[in-house]
């Protein structure tokens, strides 16, 4: 018995891996299919650009805080759980985070010890770009924009939960959200 040629066999991986590599790459093109920045409800999904160019990504500069990719999900989940309550029936909500920088700066002059810790003062406000659009469930566009949130005032107000790392940012969402779409 004669062995079999291995060149079918390799010629079918060969094919498989140059079709899943041009599944990827057109999925790597096109950021709306980016399912690993963003974060999706029924009616509302939140992504963001590359996190290499946020401020947030340049200051810490692997301080030991999650990534910028972390931090963003956790607020996609809980901007995406707000915005549901605030949305009519049938309207769908497209957030892009293109800018985040937490509350609080590095202070790293008081000496090796405080290198890795983020200080918490008013100098320091956190601040988010994003922009949206709002779309009807017949597919309309009810409004949309680019938006610049600040929050100078953020040690003043009160927390409901003083313990979340990112109450101050979720606070400045959850007041964007009843500015812009209270019904």
């Amino acid at each position: 018995m004669k062995p079999r040629s291995p060149r079918p066999f390799l010629l079918a991986i060969l094919s498989g891996c140059l079709g899943l590599a041009a599944l990827l790459s057109a999925h790597a093109q096109d950021p709306a299919t980016d399912d690993a920045n963003a974060v999706a409800t029924e009616h509302v999904r939140v992504s963001w650009t590359d996190t290499d160019n946020f401020a947030e990504t340049r200051e810490s500069r692997g301080r030991g805080l999650a990534s910028t990719d972390l931090l963003l999900q956790q607020l996609g989940k809980h901007l995406s759980k707000r915005a549901e309550r605030q949305l009519a029936p049938g309207q769908r909500l497209d957030v892009r985070f293109t800018d985040l920088k937490l509350a609080g700066g590095f202070e790293p002059w008081h000496g090796p010890q405080y290198n890795d810790v983020r200080i918490i003062k008013d100098i320091y406000p956190p601040r988010m770009e994003l922009s949206f659009t709002l779309t009807a469930a017949d597919g309309s566009v009810i409004a949309s924009g680019d938006r610049k949130l600040r929050d100078m005032g953020f040690l003043t107000h009160s927390t409901v939960n003083s313990t979340d790392n990112l109450r101050y940012e979720k606070r400045m969402l959850d007041d964007w959200l009843r500015r812009e779409f209270s019904r």
